[in-house]
């Protein structure tokens, strides 16, 4: 069986890693985790560190400082890719993402190189969340497609599974951006290159414990960040032939 990989970035995630890992393995016992940790004041690196000690299938990169969502998980790739992982998947330690839907992205990976979670496809899937922060993210997946012509309906989510190909397709030294806007560079990315990608419907739930990460500098450097990717991709609003 190829190996899959869930990176799980985490700062002061104490409260969740301990739940998240043990329901990750429940589900998906031959996956891997990989907890890449920004020296959380809480002790999250520390209690991640316990967790190895008992389980070979669990994993942590530590980094020194607080560099962002984009910076950890371009750390976490670079783990995995020297390293023999086929299927490797971005999700949160907050269980909004739901890890009883990582063999749904498996199956859906046999025929796609990139496999994202949209909350969306289908129908709206998002619990407790307020009607503004809703037609905001709605709002942001219509303006991402309006600019880039990327015909997705979530591409600013984060629970989705590269195959390796992708990732080394990718030159991840050039990824620019960093928070939210980040998803949607690397699926540009991906499909500026044309491999396949394909939504598969997930049911997103807000945070059980602990803050969130939102921000408005996290809003705003995603909206130019758009422009950004079109400029770079010479003005095209689509994979070349």
């Amino acid at each position: 069986m190829k190996k899959a990989l869930i990176i799980i970035p985490t700062y002061n995630e104490r409260e969740n890693i301990r739940a998240i890992t043990q329901a990750v393995l429940a589900g998906s016992p031959n996956a891997h985790i990989l907890f890449v940790d920004d020296n959380s004041p809480d002790g999250t690196g520390e209690l991640a560190d316990e967790l190895i000690a008992n389980d070979k299938r669990i994993h942590i990169v530590h980094r020194k400082n607080k560099n962002g969502l984009g910076r950890a998980y371009l750390a976490g790739f670079k783990w995995a890719l020297e390293r023999d992982y086929e299927f490797i998947f971005e999700m949160d330690a907050d269980f909004s993402h739901d890890p009883n839907a990582i063999p749904q992205f498996l199956e859906a990976a046999q025929d796609a190189d990139l496999v994202l979670g949209s909350r969306y496809v289908g129908g709206i899937r998002i619990m407790n969340w307020p009607l503004s922060r809703l037609m905001l993210s709605r709002g942001a997946g219509i303006y991402v497609k309006i600019i880039t012509g990327m015909p997705f309906t979530d591409p600013t989510g984060g629970f989705k599974c590269f195959r390796r190909r992708v990732l080394e397709a990718i030159d991840l030294e050039r990824i620019n951006s960093n928070g939210y806007s980040f998803q949607v560079e690397m699926t540009h990315r991906a499909w500026m290159k044309g491999f396949t990608i394909a939504e598969t419907p997930i049911v997103f739930e807000e945070r059980r414990s602990g803050e969130s990460k939102m921000s408005n500098k996290i809003i705003f450097e995603a909206l130019g960040e758009v422009w950004r990717l079109l400029f770079s991709a010479r003005c095209r609003r689509s994979p070349k032939n």
